[in-house]
């Protein structure tokens, strides 16, 4: 089904103003951003192979910082120096140049009023579907228990005992009802999605490890972060990826980081208790998690709600909540692509679009934000809350603040559609904001780790204009147009 745009009411200059959107709020006790408009993290895909700002990354984030909102974050970056493809890296100092030019790039566009975060994130290995033939001939592991299974689908006990090549070239040749039967869950996980660490792979040393590595990592991170002159650092603790996957019930790791909720919780606050310490109390950090993994025996917002007030309870400065986005139910991808965490229905409501049910993408994720915020308060403490998820109007951002669902919102697809829109809505000119139609164009591109853009503008440009930066194909400007009545921001 197909939900259309809701129509929209702007609030004059005189309204937004008295606005709570538009109000500060403090992040912590020793920063306040001067509104409760906020970009949470996006991928851009700009930065070079080795993790390197480029004057394209500098472009983003000054575009989005001329629109002026209270918070931007920049996108998830790397704690560890390992190579991960053109994303931003944090894990060595040679990375700081570029990290400042951000941050003076973001200054300067936004003259000082937008406050920029850092979003740190570690991952595990993850490897793109191979090619069948080659993956059961040369990678799967012939062991007594795959050859017990052949032997047992097949009819023929001389598997147990028949040469490895002989095994292996049986597999290759043999119909998918006998991979089924003769392939352990991981094995046929690998072969349909390629192999996937998990952080309850306790029989890998630098898994078995991590409780004793993150910790130091993220906080040599976070401090980079300060040192290159960030407001702030957010702990990624959200959808597929390494911290997540220590909160979520499928994490049955029996060494005293898994299994409970205060097992599970514990590598979390471990690390936020390191950062802290590393950081010191004048410097931001907060929190992205997950309100809901949206998963079978994954995570649902009771225990998120408990989890939020833990790590309100330990000093988070804010606490940001988004949902799903996991690996568990993501799609089967192409041999030779990597399965990506945003396909399945976890991912679905992790970015609902407008083809999303009756509901429609609109405000839908907002119940998450004020569970938390709820559990939180309950406790007695006054930890900023952030929203987001199909936010895009001035009507349901106030409407959510004013009922003290959240004490922030966040827009990611509408920021990038238009940048300048929270500007436009400060200045009573709302009727001119270019409004994101939730097709999920930007994630498209995001999927296939294509710089990612917006539908709405990326063709607009003359092809006569050298001046306008395109993508690696020519064919996409890199950067939304800028808003010719913009006049001078309040």
């Amino acid at each position: 089904m197909r939900h259309p745009l809701p129509a929209a009411r702007w609030p004059t200059e005189e309204e937004a103003a008295a606005s709570l959107l538009f109000s500060p709020v403090r992040l912590g006790p020793a920063l306040v951003a001067a509104h409760r408009t906020w970009v949470p993290a996006m991928v851009p895909w700009r930065a070079t192979e080795e993790g390197f700002a480029t004057p394209a990354v500098l472009d983003w984030y000054g575009r989005f910082a001329r629109g002026r909102p209270g918070v931007l974050v920049v996108e998830a970056t790397g704690i560890r120096d390992v190579p991960s493809g053109p994303l931003l890296r944090i894990g060595h100092d040679r990375f700081l140049p570029g990290l400042r030019a951000l941050v003076d790039r973001v200054r300067r566009e936004s003259g000082g009023e937008t406050r920029l975060l850092l979003q740190g994130i570690d991952f595990l290995a993850l490897r793109r579907r191979p090619e069948p033939g080659r993956f059961l001939r040369r990678f799967l592991a012939v062991d007594g228990p795959l050859r017990e299974r052949l032997a047992a689908a097949e009819g023929d006990r001389r598997w147990i005992a028949a040469p490895e090549e002989e095994v292996r070239e049986r597999l290759a040749a043999a119909p998918r009802a006998v991979l089924e039967a003769a392939l352990s869950p991981r094995d046929l996980e690998s072969l349909d999605f390629g192999h996937r660490e998990r952080v309850t792979d306790l029989h890998l040393p630098h898994v078995r490890d991590l409780p004793r590595t993150l910790p130091g990592l993220f906080a040599d991170a976070a401090d980079r972060a300060r040192r290159a002159g960030f407001d702030g650092f957010e702990l990624h603790y959200a959808h597929a990826y390494t911290m997540a996957s220590f909160l979520s019930p499928l994490n049955t790791r029996d060494d005293g980081w898994g299994g409970s909720r205060e097992g599970r919780v514990r590598l979390p606050l471990e690390v936020l208790a390191a950062v802290r310490g590393r950081t010191g109390p004048g410097f931001c950090v907060g929190i992205r998690f997950l309100g809901d993994e949206v998963i079978a025996g994954g995570t649902r917002v009771e225990e998120a709600a408990w989890f939020g007030a833990r790590f309100a309870e330990a000093g988070a400065d804010f606490l940001s909540v988004s949902k799903g986005g996991k690996f568990e139910d993501a799609r089967r991808p192409r041999i030779g692509e990597a399965v990506y965490p945003y396909t399945g229905p976890s991912g679905h409501e992790c970015m609902p679009t407008v083809r999303a049910d009756g509901a429609g993408p609109f405000g839908r994720n907002v119940p998450l934000a004020a569970a938390v915020r709820r559990a939180v308060r309950e406790e007695g403490r006054e930890t900023p809350v952030v929203a987001a998820g199909g936010i895009a109007t001035f009507d349901l951002a106030e409407g959510i603040l004013r009922r003290g669902e959240a004490d922030v919102v966040a827009a990611a697809r509408q920021s990038l559609a238009d940048p300048d829109w929270w500007r436009k809505m400060r200045l009573g000119r709302g009727a001119e904001v270019r409004r994101c139609e939730y097709t999920n164009y930007c994630e498209g591109l995001d999927q296939r780790h294509r710089q990612v853009t917006c539908r709405l503008w990326d063709r607009d440009f003359d092809p006569a204009d050298a001046a306008v930066a395109r993508s690696d194909d020519g064919r996409r400007r890199l950067v939304a147009p800028d808003w010719p009545a913009g006049g001078a921001a309040p």
